[in-house]
């Protein structure tokens, strides 16, 4: 079967991979956070039950997210005055 020149002038066709997000878009797990912010996962609990956790996303899955951009401000929402 001879090609035809449109085939033959076509690149292959490649997959991007799918990089993990970095930087602000990073999404960490409770783990991570809890690593972070050098606390036990029951503190954190006890913060989320309390409304005083950073904000977190549910996933599909009934997993939970912190994006770093939303671990940074609540962080920074709770600076003390010097």
């Amino acid at each position: 079967m001879p090609s035809t020149p449109r085939a033959a002038n076509r690149a292959p066709r490649l997959r991007q991979p799918i990089s993990a997000p970095t930087g602000d878009d990073e999404h960490l797990t409770i783990k991570e956070v809890c690593a972070v912010l050098k606390i036990a996962r029951s503190t954190f609990s006890d913060w989320r039950d309390r409304g005083e956790a950073p904000p977190c996303t549910r996933l599909p899955n009934n997993q939970i997210r912190v994006s770093r951009l939303a671990l940074n401000n609540w962080l920074a929402s709770r600076l003390e005055a010097a």
